[in-house]
């Protein structure tokens, strides 16, 4: 992972742990001395607080944060229903576009070392008729953590999704397992067939209940 760019947090579903690991990444980059902000430009099902709509994977990014953003700077996208992002966006009278997610990444930007961007559901979520998560990072630079999630089915999902991130013209720099099911069959077998068949590294791994990447033996396969 080159140490200088920015990243987009994605994930191989909805609900797989990008919030999770997005915080890790955060925490680490910390631990090394670099001043790390997160973001989540577009988030649904956030809940009505007396401070307005908040979600609370972005508020745990910005929790993990130093500099810590202000609310809007890290969502400036926030809607209740508990949807797809372009259907929640529709069903309010408002359309994602990118020009306010570009601006609030500039303010992080010139603040922080490097700025940690989680995107919303799977890669192939779109954002609107005519925006998909692809343009953002490719828009922001980013460099692209696919976050695999251990269950059944995951080897497919997985490397569906670094095909089309590398199909999509952005650079997939690692990805990171997450033990999403602490049950799931021989778990060890499939990370060592991802780490065969996806041409980036992996990361670190996410273990159930976890909070931190644990470390990775960089010469097994």
């Amino acid at each position: 992972m080159n140490a200088a760019r920015d990243l987009f947090v994605t994930g191989t579903d909805t609900g797989i742990g990008k919030t999770r690991a997005g915080v890790a990444l955060l925490r680490a980059l910390r631990a090394r001395g670099v001043r790390a902000s997160g973001m989540k430009p577009v988030a649904s099902g956030c809940e009505a607080t007396a401070d307005g709509l908040r979600n609370e994977d972005a508020l745990a990014l910005i929790a993990a944060s130093d500099p810590a953003p202000a609310y809007s700077t890290c969502n400036p996208y926030a809607f209740a229903p508990p949807i797809a992002p372009h259907l929640a966006a529709r069903a309010v009278g408002d359309e994602i576009v990118l020009a306010p997610i570009r601006v609030a990444f500039d303010v992080l930007r010139a603040r922080a070392d490097r700025v940690v961007v989680e995107g919303v559901g799977g890669w192939m979520a779109p954002l609107s008729d005519s925006l998909m998560q692809a343009d953002v990072a490719r828009a922001l630079d980013l460099d692209v953590v696919l976050v695999v999630g251990l269950r059944l089915g995951c080897i497919s999902h997985a490397l569906l999704s670094a095909r089309a991130i590398e199909a999509d013209g952005c650079r997939l720099a690692g990805w990171i397992a997450n033990r999403v099911d602490p049950a799931m069959a021989v778990a060890d077998d499939n990370i060592a067939t991802l780490r065969a068949r996806i041409d980036a590294p992996l990361l670190g791994v996410l273990e159930h209940g976890g909070a931190d990447l644990a470390p990775i033996d960089t010469h097994a396969r």
